[in-house]
């Protein structure tokens, strides 16, 4: 505990993200100075992604690429009784580790899961289409995606046997275990997330991509098989 505070264990899963690791982890700071733990895990980054981490960061981790398979590492090697998955590309709130206790406490001790809402940092009007769906689809499915900085007791995370290795999805399948405890927090304050794959890609070509990837997630079609249609 941090005092009489639940400690939280912020597990940033990186990959040759250099261009923008600073400007993630220098907001986190503030919460490291109210004790909570900042963890990054680099999976292999060709880039400077670990030397520009490594001074704000209270752990560097190193694992073979993938996101389940680096945000397991950060788990297992996690301090705190609240576990907190940023994206590399994400700025958080000022206040978010006072946002997070506070609804941590409003469930029973070890059983407390949940997301932000998200907002994406481009200025394409359909955008705000895509964090709208997205924001509101996960609060009627009591589904959580990554970029909305999925959050869950450690305790908890352990006995669901944290995220299943795949090559994608891995966030959404997570989220099904989870919900067999109850359904996730899902607190309106916002998470900035980079659009990059939108603007890179072509907005609306990307959010057809995504609807088509997960639809055929639904439908049975293993993870393997959609990660060759993912992209970059």
């Amino acid at each position: 505990m941090v005092g009489e505070r639940m400690k939280i264990s912020i597990v940033v899963p990186a990959l040759n993200e250099a261009r923008v690791i600073r400007a993630t982890l220098e907001p986190l700071q503030a919460l490291r100075a109210r004790g909570h733990e900042l963890i990054l895990v680099d999976g292999g980054s060709r880039d400077e992604t670990s030397r520009l981490a490594e001074p704000l960061v209270d752990r560097l981790l190193h694992t073979e690429a993938g996101r389940a398979r680096q945000m397991n590492a950060g788990a297992r090697a996690a301090a705190g009784e609240l576990l907190w998955f940023v994206h590399a590309d994400t700025r958080i709130p000022a206040d978010a580790d006072d946002l997070l206790l506070r609804a941590v406490r409003t469930r029973p001790a070890g059983r407390a899961w949940g997301r932000f809402d998200v907002r994406l940092s481009g200025a394409h009007p359909l955008l705000r289409v895509v964090e709208r769906s997205m924001n509101l689809r996960s609060r009627l499915s009591g589904i959580a995606t990554g970029d909305q900085g999925l959050f869950v007791d450690a305790a908890l995370f352990r006995e669901s046997g944290g995220f299943p290795e795949l090559p994608l999805m891995e966030d959404i399948e997570f989220s099904r275990r989870l919900k067999r405890y109850g359904r996730p927090l899902c607190l309106r304050q916002t998470l900035l997330t980079s659009s990059r794959r939108w603007e890179d890609q072509g907005v609306a070509r990307t959010i057809l991509r995504m609807w088509a990837l997960r639809l055929g997630y639904f439908l049975g079609i293993p993870a393997q098989r959609l990660a060759a249609h993912y992209g970059p």
